[in-house]
């Protein structure tokens, strides 16, 4: 992974050293809140409904098992003693005092990490793949490319106060698992007519009140081009993007509005005026970056004991049938950790909990950790010898629930809990359906189930890209919650279909549980997915199951 150079260093605590008279000067009166708040948003801090909240990047979802254990020492020093692990691959603290986030950040610099540009109307953390480097479906690793747009993002003057945040995603493989086609700038990694890799760049990406399927602006465009093609859309962007109603302010709604085929004339003329200006110092900087993420140093070893383990053990097969991904490398695997214990909050870790992850990727995972967009942990390099031994620390730390891409493995937001923008609560719905389904004991019978929950429009829960979406609103001072279906956040990407009038907090859970009891009775056969279920016969059957009164009603 990448680590900083002097410059990276020096310039990180200037930002800290600036910051903290920032603080000081709000502390004593100096700054009022309104003359605060773009200057704290520009350093990553929110304010809450309750608190402060301080949201911190991690890179493309990369971090040290050294990073993480910082992470933890920050959590029981100056918050509450856990983090939340965020669907853009950040984690946010929240309950810092603001007297101590000077600190905080310092902290963080002392590990290479900072919380610049985690908010703001600016290009926000580029996220990836959370198996990038180690998955066999992979074309190459896209993470040396996400710290070359991190780096030529961070401070650039140009984009510093663009019309809204913008969002960048990148994946090496054409199994899309970062979400692409939901950002502002989409990048996938395919082969070219020679062999040569490059990416399919998808713009107008979006989800929030008006969600939207990014397009694709070039087919394909040669890896050598990736930095001024990205800062032709920007600049194109930052031209026309409206700033006269910021609920039409992002890039989807300048695409929407002007159309694909101008945006792309346009983008096409910006690159080609400043291509030229591109002599090649951001490839020798690729070149360095790359050395940066070379592979480990894979071993060869037996793989004896996980074979065994998972003929004789069903606690153990049941884990690994959900919670390890196949490796590039045939003796090892991905490990993906579940953060989604059945009534826990989604994404939350405690000060214990990073620190036994930090300790068991510096044992068995080559010292590194991703955080992936669906707010779990991955340890990508693991030697199958010692899946066993992990498993076991695993369950001594609460830590082994094996229910990876199942109905209790739900993205949710803060909702009405923490967050000031929240109509709904999020938390307790998304404790409630992983409970219920595992008193049933039917999840690992319903197979592969994303459920999204959002506690606002703004969708931070991605409920639209749901096989299952919920969102909560409010409705006249009380909670409601409406459910989508058949939406999918992978390269067949698709915007789920809204169902009907939504449910009270107390009526969701069930209308959940009728939803999917439906599912198990329609499938054509037990590997039918739900989502599959869902395409091949349409809303009715689902919608039927969710309002029964209205069925028996229309029979009658």
């Amino acid at each position: 992974m990448y680590s900083y150079n002097e410059f990276d260093e020096a310039f990180v605590r200037e930002r800290v050293a600036q910051f903290s008279q920032q603080v000081a000067r709000r502390i004593d009166g100096s700054l009022t809140e309104d003359e605060f708040k773009p200057l704290r948003l520009m350093n990553g801090l929110y304010l809450q409904l309750h608190a402060y909240m301080l949201r911190v990047a991690i890179p493309y979802g990369t971090i040290n098992p050294h990073q993480m254990r910082q992470l933890a020492h920050i959590a029981e020093t100056w918050d509450k003693g856990y983090g939340h692990f965020t669907t853009r691959q950040n984690i946010q603290f929240n309950w810092p005092l603001l007297k101590d986030v000077p600190a905080m950040l310092s902290a963080l610099a002392d590990v290479g990490m900072h919380a610049i540009q985690t908010s703001g109307n600016t290009i926000r953390n580029v996220t990836s793949d959370h198996f990038a480097g180690a998955a066999d479906d992979e074309i190459e690793d896209p993470r040396p490319y996400a710290e070359l747009l991190r780096q030529w993002s961070t401070d650039h003057p140009e984009f510093q106060f663009l019309p809204r945040k913008f969002k960048i995603a990148v994946t090496g493989s054409p199994n899309d698992r970062a979400v692409v086609k939901s950002h502002d700038i989409g990048l996938r990694m395919i082969r070219g007519p020679k062999g040569e890799p490059g990416f399919e760049v998808l713009v107008g990406g979006g989800l929030g009140r008006t969600p939207m399927i990014g397009q694709v602006v070039r087919d394909f465009l040669p890896v050598a081009d990736l930095l001024p093609y990205c800062e032709a859309i920007l600049s194109v962007y930052n031209t026309l993007g409206r700033r006269d109603n910021k609920y039409k302010a992002r890039v989807k709604i300048t695409v929407h509005e002007t159309g694909l085929d101008e945006i792309r004339r346009q983008v096409e003329q910006r690159f080609t005026e400043i291509r030229p200006t591109f002599h090649g110092h951001d490839q020798e900087l690729l070149e360095d970056i790359r050395a940066a993420f070379a592979p480990p140093a894979f071993r060869n070893a037996p793989t004896d004991a996980h074979d065994q383990f998972y003929a004789n053990d069903p606690v153990y097969r049941a884990w690994a049938d959900t919670n390890l991904t196949s490796h590039r490398n045939a003796q090892y695997a991905i490990v993906t950790i579940s953060l989604k214990k059945h009534g826990a909050t989604p994404g939350d870790a405690t000060a214990d909990q990073m620190r036994v992850m930090a300790d068991l990727a510096e044992r068995y995972g080559h010292n590194e950790l991703r955080i992936s967009h669906e707010q779990n942990v991955i340890i990508p390099h693991v030697h199958k010898s010692d899946l066993p031994a992990l498993h076991a620390a695993l369950q001594q730390a609460d830590l082994g629930t094996a229910n990876v891409g199942l109905i209790s493995d739900i993205i949710a937001c803060p909702g009405m809990d923490y967050c000031a923008l929240a109509t709904a609560r999020s938390i307790p719905v998304a404790q409630q359906i992983a409970t219920r389904f595992d008193e049933l004991k039917l999840e690992h019978d319903i197979g592969p189930l994303k459920i999204k929950i959002s506690g606002c429009i703004n969708a931070c829960g991605h409920h639209h890209v749901g096989h299952i979406g919920i969102l909560g609103l409010d409705r006249a001072g009380v909670e409601n919650y409406q459910i989508t279906l058949g939406g999918d956040g992978t390269e067949t990407a698709v915007i789920g279909e809204r169902v009907g009038p939504g449910f009270a907090y107390d009526e969701i859970v069930p209308a959940i549980e009728r939803l999917v009891k439906a599912y198990l009775a329609e499938r054509s056969e037990p590997s039918e997915t739900f989502l599959q279920t869902y395409r091949r016969l349409g809303l009715g059957p689902f919608k039927a199951a969710l309002y029964p009164a209205d069925e028996a009603q229309d029979a009658a």
